[in-house]
């Protein structure tokens, strides 16, 4: 094996890894919320627990923002490599204190400050975690693959996501009730914080990408100059926002909340919706890379359009086909998420294709994590909602005019595929030092 061929799987195992454990950590609160509440939170109220603690889980929503400025900055100014190891070492941390914190009965309410600045510097990983990771595979990609590399943003994530939903399961059923609630809630946040600082020690291998080396070697590094590149280009921050608003939302819908929404409103068993979930994301999973593969051989916008236009107009009839069986929702969400999977594919791609390299990674994770946060972070609230009113098509509608707004913006991108990255980051240097033509 050469060189050349391990410095490649360990950039991908390094950056894979990392992005998994990432939104493992980011999701086994939600999926274990319900036994941990009480151990945080006044016991005597479960109900109130569990909604304090879930308005926790908001809480790291609000903080990915900022972290997307942060680490984005960090990223842009110091290196890919470098921020990326700095998210996954905090998020790891985070999660280590939740899994070995003391109770509120044991040190009162410190049990939930410590709980609260925990998820917040998950929440601050996880916003400059994405930006990061996807501007550091988008550069390190061959331009002829670069489609087919970045989907390995969204199937390492998913993988963690499965991790985390099939760890609830199997301990479930091991431990009895009363076990999970006195220490099986803690397995998977320990379980994620060593596994995340393996990923540290990986990550820490990995070289810098030439292209933010070439930038940072030829560029001048004069104060300010980040916020200056950005200022001059705002219709780049409205295009990454207009993009991720439809995407965002369908995603948590199918992906997140839909064997949720389905159980309180539709009736389907609990058990059964649940690994209806699990064998969607398989799906999912599965037609990630393909798309991919297929943007490099066609094109991104070709693919965003296709994802988009089934998306719309498959909204109503998939809605339509949840019943009250699993095997129902399983064809709904797979159907779903195969053509979500066209957009979340190739959208890391495009949204390090259009940025100029100075600005790369911060020009996506601030407007990226303001519009999750927005638009994703209440997708399942409204969803629920709505629903609760009796106007379900109401959501539905509200999905499909964001879905339109993001078709809107893929007319005005310009076709990226198999741009040359390197040849960019000179172009953008002279852009910003004033330099050539």
């Amino acid at each position: 094996m050469t060189a050349a061929v391990q410095d490649r799987r360990r950039t991908l195992f390094g950056l894979g890894a990392g992005n998994a454990m990432e939104w493992f950590d980011w999701n086994v609160y939600a999926t274990f919320a319900s036994f941990f509440a009480a151990q945080f939170f006044n016991a005597h109220s479960a109900v109130s627990a569990l909604l304090s603690t879930l308005a926790v889980f908001a809480v790291g929503f609000a903080a990915r923002p900022i972290g997307g400025w942060v680490f984005g900055w960090i990223a842009d100014r110091k290196g890919r490599q470098l921020a990326m190891a700095l998210t996954v070492a905090i998020a790891a941390i985070g999660s280590l204190v939740i899994g070995l914190s003391p109770t509120y009965g044991q040190i009162g309410v410190w049990a939930s400050v410590i709980l609260v600045v925990a998820r917040l510097a998950q929440g601050l990983a996880h916003g400059g975690e994405l930006p990061s990771a996807q501007t550091y595979i988008a550069e390190v990609a061959p331009p002829a693959r670069r489609g087919l590399w970045s989907s390995l943003i969204y199937f390492s994530g998913t993988c963690g996501v499965l991790m985390g939903t099939l760890l609830g399961a199997v301990l479930s059923g091991v431990l009895s009730h009363e076990q999970m609630l006195s220490f099986g809630w803690r397995i998977p946040f320990i379980l994620g914080g060593v596994f995340g600082l393996y990923s540290l020690y990986v990550r820490l291998r990995m070289r810098e990408t030439e292209v933010f080396q070439a930038s940072k070697n030829n560029a001048s590094k004069e104060k300010g100059q980040i916020w200056q590149t950005i200022k001059r280009n705002p219709k780049l921050l409205a295009q990454v926002v207009g993009l991720t608003v439809g995407a965002t939302v369908i995603y948590y819908m199918w992906a997140v909340a839909a064997p949720s929404y389905a159980i309180t409103v539709r009736g389907v068993p609990p058990t059964g919706a649940l690994w209806a979930g699990v064998f969607a994301n398989v799906v999912f999973l599965v037609a990630l890379p393909l798309w991919g593969m297929l943007s490099d051989r066609i094109g991104r916008k070709p693919v965003l359009f296709i994802a988009i236009a089934g998306l719309i107009v498959l909204s109503f009839p998939l809605n339509a086909m949840v019943g009250h069986e699993p095997w129902q929702l399983f064809v709904a969400m797979s159907i779903a998420l195969l053509f979500m999977a066209g957009f979340s594919s190739v959208g890391p791609a495009v949204y390090a294709e259009i940025f100029p390299t100075r600005i790369r990674a911060v020009g996506v994770g601030v407007p990226y994590s303001i519009a999750v946060a927005a638009f994703g972070g209440t997708a399942p609230y409204l969803q629920t909602l709505f629903a609760g009113n009796g106007h379900p098509s109401l959501f539905i509608i509200y999905g499909i005019v964001l879905m339109v707004i993001s078709a809107l913006v893929v007319f005005t991108l310009p076709e990226t595929r198999g741009v040359d990255l390197r040849e960019k980051a000179e172009t953008d240097d002279r852009a910003v030092t004033g330099s050539g033509a």
